[in-house]
């Protein structure tokens, strides 16, 4: 694997756009890896442990670790990477550029023998994710963006063609629109801030891929009014940025990576297809 070019002008390590856009073909191909990783695992038979947060961790999570561990090394060597399966070991705060990786995202998901789980990497530079690129190995499907160049949607097969995606414009007055929902992390402040919109429809999904369906238009609004973390969600903030939306706090602030918060922790958090939309 070819090592890429970095900003060497900076002692923070900052990755420029030209940079990060080499880097996008490579590390799609490093989540088409990971991916492959997890399926060639039997389900049924592997052992599931418990984190000390209570989440799951399976070998499927720690296989794709590896290989995307491994792969960052050597295309970034100057770059942090943060993966939640060695959160323990990261710095509090990361300046510059660094890599945020959940290698399996949706160990629930996977673990009950359901397709929507998804491997995730991105790139944050100054606190803001810049680059993601969202795998959903048994749906067969990559998603893929680089704030300012757009966000587009592929197939994990050989020669898949990459097509462009775009968030949608939010319904008019008295017309539906479509919240997506987490299948296994409901929470009361979610579903009354759904509740109280009228027109809403729910579409319950699993993982990462709630930011991806939003960025290709299939769903209006993704919120999450509980706790997260930010490996969860960096990938699909910036493939959701890059496909015209945007990804705030509940008040509107702008979220920030990186940057001290206790056990990376995102306190909440709404993801817009139209940015319009926010308020």
């Amino acid at each position: 694997m070819q090592e890429l070019p970095m900003n060497k002008a900076s002692s923070s390590r900052l990755v420029d756009r030209e940079a990060a856009a080499a880097l996008i073909e490579p590390l799609t191909e490093l989540v088409r890896r990971a991916g492959a990783a997890i399926l060639a695992l039997d389900r049924d038979a592997m052992r599931v442990a418990g984190k000390i947060d209570g989440s799951p961790v399976t070998e499927a999570d720690l296989a794709a670790d590896r290989i995307i561990a491994d792969g960052l090394a050597r295309l970034a060597p100057g770059v942090e990477a943060l993966s939640e399966e060695r959160a323990a070991l990261a710095q509090p705060s990361c300046d510059g550029s660094f890599f945020l990786v959940d290698p399996l995202d949706g160990t629930k998901e996977f673990v009950a023998g359901r397709d929507e789980f998804t491997v995730n990497i991105a790139l944050v530079t100054n606190g803001t994710p810049q680059l993601g690129i969202i795998g959903a190995p048994a749906l067969g499907l990559i998603w893929r963006g680089l704030v300012g160049r757009g966000a587009e949607r592929l197939a994990t097969g050989s020669g898949g063609r990459a097509e462009p995606i775009h968030t949608r414009p939010f319904p008019k007055a008295g017309e539906p629109w479509i919240a997506a929902v987490s299948r296994s992390h409901g929470d009361p402040a979610t579903q009354g801030f759904v509740a109280a919109r009228p027109g809403a429809v729910c579409k319950v999904l699993g993982s990462s891929v709630k930011f991806a369906r939003l960025a290709e238009g299939a769903v209006d609004i993704y919120p999450r009014l509980a706790p997260t973390h930010e490996w969860d969600i960096a990938a699909g903030c910036a493939i959701v940025a890059a496909a015209g939306g945007k990804v705030t706090a509940p008040d509107g602030a702008e979220l920030r990576f990186g940057k001290g918060t206790r056990d990376f922790i995102v306190p909440a958090f709404i993801a817009w297809g139209d940015p319009s939309a926010a308020r």
